[in-house]
C-alpha cells in the first residue's frame, strides 16, 4: 500500500493545495487520486483547473518546475474522468484495483490520444496541446 493512504481524501486534498503534503508522498497514484478527488466533487472541468493551477504551486514549493507540463497535467484528469465515467466503484482504492492501467500502463493510455510523447514535450509544458490521435470525449 502507498504512503498517501496514511491521509484520508479531505487532508491529502488540503494538504497538496496548502503545499504543505510531503513531496515523498506524491507518487503517479497519489497524482490519480487527486484527480480523482477533484472530479468526484467539483466536476472535471474544475478538477483541471484546480489541479493545474494547485500543481503549478506546489512544484514551485518543491523547488521542481521543471517537473510541470500543463498538457500532461490536462490529459491525466481527462483520462481519469473516463474511466470515472465507466467505474461501479465509489472510493478511490476500489477505483484504481478496477483499473489498474491508470497505475501500470499510464503512457500508454496517454500515447493512444497524442504521437507525441507529452512526458518529453517542450511545447506541452506550458500550454495545452489537444491530442491528434483520439480526441478526449
Amino acid at each position: 500500500m502507498q504512503d498517501h493512504y496514511q491521509l484520508n481524501n479531505d487532508t491529502f486534498e488540503t494538504q497538496f493545495k496548502n503545499c504543505s503534503l510531503n513531496s515523498k508522498l506524491f507518487s503517479h497514484e497519489a497524482h490519480i487520486r487527486l484527480a480523482w478527488i477533484h472530479i468526484k466533487k467539483y466536476g472535471v472541468d474544475k478538477a483541471i483547473e484546480n489541479i493545474d493551477n494547485q500543481l503549478l504551486k506546489f512544484v514551485e514549493s518543491v523547488n521542481a518546475r521543471d517537473k510541470y507540463n500543463k498538457t500532461l497535467t490536462v490529459a491525466a484528469v481527462k483520462t481519469v474522468h473516463h474511466f470515472i465515467l465507466k467505474s461501479n466503484t465509489d472510493n478511490f482504492k476500489s477505483f484504481i484495483l478496477e483499473y489498474p492501467r491508470l497505475n501500470k500502463n499510464f503512457k500508454d493510455l496517454l500515447n493512444s490520444h497524442y504521437s507525441k510523447d507529452l512526458f518529453n514535450s517542450k511545447a506541452g509544458k506550458n500550454q495545452y496541446i489537444e491530442p491528434d490521435l483520439l480526441p478526449y470525449d
